[in-house]
């Protein structure tokens, strides 16, 4: 049977279209099986990792100021804050990533309240250290800088003091983070 048709052979025609679609499926096939690529498994990467669990936050006298869950998203290459405050007042996020190319880590932290805060830093003598320039709500600039130190029992301190030009650091924030409940190692990576 000859199905051409003004000169065409509409089967070798079909027959060369399914060889191309298979030809083309192949490495497509071969990429979504291969495992992801491991670009945020370096130790750097694993630095801020202490922070990582779920917490009770309270200030330095004893009082609770809110309740926080650290978890490592996206393949480990990023860890998500999710804030409370006591009482359900300010609800915040931050992702924090560490950027292999500056060996910096980088914070940015948005709230109900609108704040905006970014960040950058590294780890120093065993403490988180991020730090950036904003501006105040009286429109004045201000620095900020926050830092978190693991401690031996497992809790970590957050110390974020602010510095405005011409003046002495002022401290903003205080908290002892004691973990809720064990982190599990699936959110570890």
């Amino acid at each position: 049977m000859n199905l051409s048709k003004g000169g065409l052979n509409v089967a070798r025609i079909y027959s060369l279209l399914t060889a191309s679609l298979v030809f083309l499926a192949v490495p497509l096939l071969a990429q979504s099986s291969a495992p992801p690529p491991q670009g945020c498994s370096s130790e750097a990467h694993r630095q801020f990792d202490f922070w990582i669990g779920e917490w009770e936050v309270s200030t330095p006298d004893g009082k609770v100021a809110g309740h926080n869950v650290i978890e490592s998203i996206l393949g480990g290459c990023v860890l998500a804050e999710n804030w409370t405050s006591a009482g359900g007042g300010v609800e915040g996020k931050s992702f924090n990533v560490y950027d292999a190319r500056t060996e910096r880590w980088h914070q940015t932290w948005v709230d109900t309240s609108g704040s905006l805060l970014k960040l950058d830093g590294a780890l120093d003598k065993g403490r988180m250290v991020l730090s950036g320039d904003g501006i105040a709500r009286d429109g004045k600039p201000v620095r900020h800088e926050i830092a978190w130190t693991p401690s031996d029992d497992g809790s970590v301190e957050q110390h974020w003091r602010v510095q405005k030009e011409g003046e002495d650091w002022r401290d903003v924030f205080v908290g002892i983070y004691r973990k809720v409940s064990p982190t599990s190692d699936e959110h570890r990576r």
